[in-house]
């Protein structure tokens, strides 16, 4: 049909592709177009093809998933991309980011939906805009760099820019429309453009909006307070103390994920 999800499947493991592409059939409008066992078939069936979407292998002899979608990218094609890996939780943060998704092995069907549901999303909005593609090129360089690292964030203090890693942020905030994100020792502005974007790149288990407008790390809680119609208020583990407002949306998360 015309609103099916044109898709390429590329694993280098025949198993794994037809598991794959039946996962993919039983979501429904997804049209599996061609596969490929190889970075070199890969490349060949995705130019032929134009898809929407490549469920891409990343680990693979010869050219890699990686090194297929850089090529990929260089050769101006608007697939979107989504790596299917084994690699740890680690290399799994770097993944979740806004261009790119991935599914880990072996693939769970709640997983897959949500990833071709994030594809179908971007594919809507690129209908009445297009999206830059240098955050693929970010996405890929990210990821050939810190595959097997901890995440780390780059802060705005004064003229420099400092590395911290994730597990140092207490929280962070909008304010005067940039994200100032704050640790124990410093407080400095993110280049991300969003909170959103910020917090996909974050672990969900230990970073919460708790606010629209606030993101915290929840094992940097010193305290609670009640407030008004049976809302909190949150005062943080950074040097001043902050207090920041929960809002009615998560106050039930925050009762039952600390049993108050």
């Amino acid at each position: 049909m015309a609103d099916d999800l044109r898709t390429v499947v590329v694993d280098d493991e025949q198993l794994a592709r037809e598991e794959l592409c039946f996962q993919l059939q039983q979501l429904g409008a997804v049209e599996v177009v061609a596969q490929a066992s190889n970075g070199v078939d890969a490349l060949r069936v995705i130019e032929e093809h134009q898809p929407d979407l490549v469920m891409l292998d990343v680990q693979m002899p010869g050219i890699t998933g990686f090194e297929v979608a850089r090529r990929v990218l260089l050769a101006g094609i608007e697939s979107h991309l989504v790596f299917v890996t084994a690699f740890d939780q680690y290399a799994i943060e770097a993944f979740d980011v806004n261009a790119v998704d991935y599914v880990l092995k072996p693939v769970e069907p709640a997983r897959l939906a949500t990833a071709v549901e994030r594809v179908r999303r971007r594919l809507a909005v690129e209908r009445t805009a297009l999206r830059p593609r240098e955050e693929l090129d970010r996405l890929l360089q990210a990821l050939a760099e810190r595959q097997g690292r901890r995440e780390q964030l780059a802060l705005k203090v004064d003229e420099r820019f400092l590395l911290v890693h994730t597990d140092e942020v207490v929280h962070a905030s909008v304010e005067d429309d940039q994200i100032r994100v704050v640790t124990n020792s410093l407080s400095g502005t993110s280049n991300y453009r969003t909170l959103d974007e910020l917090q996909a790149r974050l672990d969900p288990a230990v970073f919460w909006r708790v606010h629209r407008s606030h993101l915290v790390n929840i094992n940097k809680i010193k305290e609670i307070v009640p407030w008004f119609s049976r809302n909190y208020i949150l005062k943080m583990r950074d040097g001043k103390g902050t207090e920041i407002p929960v809002s009615r949306s998560q106050t039930r998360r925050l009762r039952e994920y600390l049993k108050l």
